[in-house]
């Protein structure tokens, strides 16, 4: 059994990552009294993931420096925590959490906020020591022990940005990098050929091994650690390090057996409400219709859909339903290069290159329909500034205008 908790909450968050947290501090923020209990499944109070595969990893930051809030923080807004607990199973019609160790809590309202885990790959080898995700201050740590006990090759599986941001810190590391991608180009899924061949060439020059169009056959081997990865041609990449950075599966099992809508993630309405009374699902494993990708319904794997629809399900349980209609942001640092990306360039029908990628700063700019839909700012924050407006607004601007770098966007509303 874990350190005894209470038996009742008013609101049970589930899950201490971004959205975890930020449901606590908009709860409180918003007037709410009852009580909270954060469940979390690791140990740490909650914690920022994106520096895991950047700063943290390249030890400019100390784990002090990426938690959420400091430790007193919680203890002053009476936020009470259960860390190292699992919650397995919800009862719905009781209200009730039961956690792995055999504890039942009651529940007044349920916010869901587990994200996912890292999809594993599906070969054999994949259980072999050395071979990590990048998902937790745990993983981040097993990695970094390796390093410091010598490793200096790694093979990274995965050519989207988890991967990418670990290859550029694992090189300035001086550790010898291959990665490896299956479609024919790096960020195919989120973004445009032109923002593709520039990343590929930056990591190129770089010097890592990237190699397109590539399948993994099976990682090799000695003594339960991995060797290699030998690839559907034959080939075999010596490597002491293998990082997958694959995508990630929602952890939502016990609420889609507990009866809630859903498939891949949970399924919540406008006010991040799932199909059962009183539960709520924000953050990586909600599904939900985005304005943004024409009403489809998507999950977003971002810092800000984690806080955004935080704030909703909170304003919803004390009564304000304000409907979720955030602008989706991202950003990604690797070497000295910062991309930052409004919108979504998902089904996008033109893309229209501004500046020079050469001088490596640009942006591309992606058009649906005529509409400006998303933009990908490399190293041009005035851009990205300008261009959220835009995007916003679903702006009908010719692409000749928009193409003309020495025209700033704010001057094209």
């Amino acid at each position: 059994m874990g350190e005894a908790i209470a038996d009742r909450a008013d609101v049970i968050i589930v899950g201490g990552g971004h959205g975890g947290a930020q449901a606590a501090i908009a709860l409180r923020q918003n007037g709410f009294s009852g009580s909270i209990l954060l469940i979390g499944r690791e140990p740490e109070i909650p914690y920022e993931r994106p520096p895991l595969s950047k700063e943290y990893l390249a030890r400019d930051k100390t784990f002090d420096r990426i938690c959420i809030r400091p430790a007193q923080f919680w203890t002053d807004k009476n936020v009470t925590m259960a860390l190292g607990r699992e919650v397995v199973a919800i009862d719905p019609v009781a209200k009730t959490v039961t956690l792995g160790d055999g504890a039942i809590v009651a529940y007044g309202s349920l916010i869901w906020a587990t994200g996912g885990d890292p999809r594993r790959l599906s070969c054999a080898g994949s259980d072999f020591a050395g071979v990590h995700g990048v998902r937790t201050r745990a993983d981040a740590d097993r990695l970094m022990a390796e390093l410091d006990a010598g490793a200096k090759r790694a093979v990274v599986i995965g050519g989207g940005y988890i991967g990418l941001e670990a290859a550029a810190v694992l090189t300035k590391l001086g550790v010898h990098v291959t990665l490896l991608e299956a479609l024919p180009r790096v960020l195919a899924r989120v973004a445009g050929e032109a923002l593709s061949s520039f990343y590929e060439a930056e990591h190129r020059a770089h010097g890592v091994d990237l190699r397109t169009n590539v399948t993994v056959d099976h990682l090799v081997g000695a003594d339960g650690k991995v060797t290699g990865v030998k690839l559907a041609d034959g080939t075999v990449l010596p490597a002491e390090i293998v990082i997958v950075g694959i995508g990630i599966i929602p952890c939502v099992a016990p609420l889609l057996a507990a009866g809630a809508a859903g498939g891949n993630g949970v399924t919540v309405d406008e006010f991040c409400r799932t199909s059962l009374p009183g539960i709520y699902a924000i953050g990586d494993c909600a599904a939900h219709a985005n304005g943004f990708a024409k009403g489809a319904t998507i999950r977003l794997e971002s810092v800000q859909n984690a806080n955004d629809q935080a704030t909703t399900a909170a304003k919803a349980i004390l009564g304000d339903l304000v409907p979720y209609k955030a602008t989706p942001w991202f950003w990604s640092n690797q070497y000295d290069l910062k991309l930052q990306t409004v919108g979504l360039s998902t089904g996008h029908d033109r893309a229209v290159l501004r500046g020079d990628p050469a001088t490596r700063s640009f942006s591309v700019l992606y058009l649906k329909a005529g509409k400006l839909i998303a933009l990908d700012c490399v190293n041009m924050v005035k851009d990205y500034v300008q261009g959220r407006k835009l995007v916003e607004a679903g702006a009908v601007i010719a692409p000749e205008k928009l193409a003309d770098a020495s025209v700033p966007l704010k001057e094209l509303a």
